[in-house]
Parts: C-alpha cells; sequence; structure tokens
C-alpha cells in the first residue's frame, strides 16, 4: 500500500471522519473541518495536520528532515510531516489522531484517546 493509502487508512478509522477533494487533492475532515491533508513536498509524500500551540515549534526543531512548516496553514501552527522513505506509522496515527481531536466536535474527540 502507498504512503497515502495507509495514510487514508488511518484518517477513516477515526469517528465520522470522510474524504473530500479539495484543490485538486484529498483532503480529511470531521464535521466540515479539516484535520489531515495529504500532499507532496520535493516529490515525496506528505502530511500536513493540524498541531497545538506551540507544537510547530518542537518538532521542527527535533527533526527538520521529517517536520517542516508547510505553507499557507503553517503560519497557523500546522506542521508537515514526511511520509518517506519510511515513516513511524504509529507516530503518523497519534499526530493524525491529535489533530482530529482539535477540530472535531467534543463528543467525537472524546472518543478518540490521546
Amino acid at each position: 500500500m502507498d504512503a497515502v493509502g495507509r495514510l487514508r487508512g488511518i484518517c477513516l478509522a477515526l469517528p465520522e471522519a470522510e474524504e473530500r477533494e479539495t484543490w485538486g487533492k484529498p483532503t480529511f475532515r470531521v464535521a466540515g473541518k479539516i484535520f489531515a491533508m495529504p500532499r507532496d513536498r520535493d516529490g515525496r509524500p506528505a502530511v500536513w495536520f493540524k498541531a497545538p500551540k506551540g507544537s510547530q515549534a518542537v518538532l521542527l526543531a527535533a527533526d527538520p528532515a521529517r517536520f517542516y512548516a508547510p505553507p499557507y496553514v503553517g503560519p497557523k501552527g500546522w506542521v508537515g510531516m514526511m511520509l518517506a522513505p519510511a515513516p513511524d506509522w504509529d507516530e503518523v496515527g497519534a499526530l493524525v489522531a491529535r489533530s482530529y481531536r482539535l477540530v472535531a466536535p467534543r463528543r467525537l474527540a472524546a472518543l478518540v484517546a490521546e
């Protein structure tokens, strides 16, 4: 399975998550709000996700080869994460789930463990 397919499985396993094409690419949403967007960076697969205040700086400092501030949404604290060559899919799942909890209605966010 390719990286976007694996990411799709992680995203759509979350309660009431849906996939919708926006800007010619898939986006993953809950209650109409985007929580993850697969993208390419330098020809390699990546994902953009929402992060709590201050997390972007921590992730970028910890591993600038894997994490970056994406265009457009980076100034709002979103984080880009490379999905190649070999991501830790447990980490991807945890970061996507955290993004989901940040945008989901409380009743849905409460269903997803931290």
